[in-house]
């Protein structure tokens, strides 16, 4: 029997307090399972080169990819949830929100802006999944609104990227409402001839599917993205029947009508910026 087999001391006794564990963050791992360096990712738009996969990014990177020189306004910065209802389940929704701020250092789950992108005017709204699963409450209802309307004034494009879990249960029907609220503002820029364009990345659930996120002039996706209402799992349990293979990705929306592009995020300011040019009859870009 060899030696190391009979060994009878405890091995390596490096104190706790000094090993060297690899700082998270510099590494990502895709579901196929491969891993892709941190800053790698960062220069490749957040798309692992590897197998494509488009990481979920939040509206900062959005910003930064859409926005000339990463320069805008922000609107309605300051613009926060109350909690009307007083709803408590595991917790109080105050503390939850409370809990969403000082993780994610946002006001709630979408941002609004103006800027330019490639010389063109861009009103621009971001969801934020990070903030509570991108829920949909009062304020992201409100902030849409008020980014419609300075659209509208302005005569401005406008632009929605929606990621989101569904409407916000902790503001019950005041959550339900903003559907309606959204779509009525979405109606007043059409019937004024202001583009809007949406685009559904990884996952547009729920509520903002059955609203804002599938009314654009234009309706986009970026790959592979959960697009749908109900999880696959209720779908199948109510229809009772077996779903298609890549049922609700957005590969599956496109193919069914449902979508007009998907587009990769590399390509993705090149290819808003055609839609604008074509819409607002500018010359063609080289």
């Amino acid at each position: 029997m060899s030696s190391w087999f009979k060994r009878t001391d405890k091995g390596i006794q490096t104190p706790t307090e000094e090993k060297k564990d690899v700082p998270k963050g510099l590494w990502h791992k895709t579901p196929s399972g491969k891993f892709v360096d941190a800053d790698e990712l960062k220069q490749n738009y957040y798309v692992s080169p590897e197998d494509g996969y488009h990481m979920r990014v939040g509206s900062k990177e959005y910003f930064a990819m859409l926005f000339d020189n990463n320069e805008f306004k922000e609107l309605d910065a300051k613009l926060t949830s109350k909690d009307p209802l007083k709803f408590i389940d595991s917790k109080k929704y105050t503390d939850r929100l409370e809990a969403a701020y000082k993780k994610t250092n946002l006001k709630d789950a979408i941002r609004t802006a103006v800027g330019k992108s490639q010389g063109n005017d861009l009103v621009l709204a971001c969801m934020d999944f990070s903030f509570i699963g991108g829920s949909m409450g009062s304020v992201v209802g409100e902030k849409i609104a008020r980014a419609a309307d300075y659209a509208l004034k302005n005569n401005i494009p406008f632009m929605i990227i929606s990621k989101s879990g569904g409407a916000r249960m902790m503001e019950a029907a005041l959550s339900l409402m903003q559907l309606a609220k959204t779509s009525a503002k979405l109606a007043q820029l059409a019937n004024a001839g202001v583009p809007y364009i949406s685009l559904c990345t990884d996952p547009t659930t729920g509520g903002t599917t059955a609203s804002f996120a599938m009314l654009g002039d234009v309706n986009l996706s970026e790959p592979g993205a959960l697009i749908g209402f109900a999880g696959p799992r209720v779908v199948r349990d109510t229809t009772g029947k077996e779903l298609p293979e890549g049922f609700q990705t957005a590969e599956f929306v496109l193919e069914h009508g449902f979508l007009d592009k998907i587009i990769e995020r590399k390509n993705l300011k090149k290819q808003i910026n055609l839609y604008l040019d074509l819409i607002l009859n500018h010359p063609l870009r080289n």
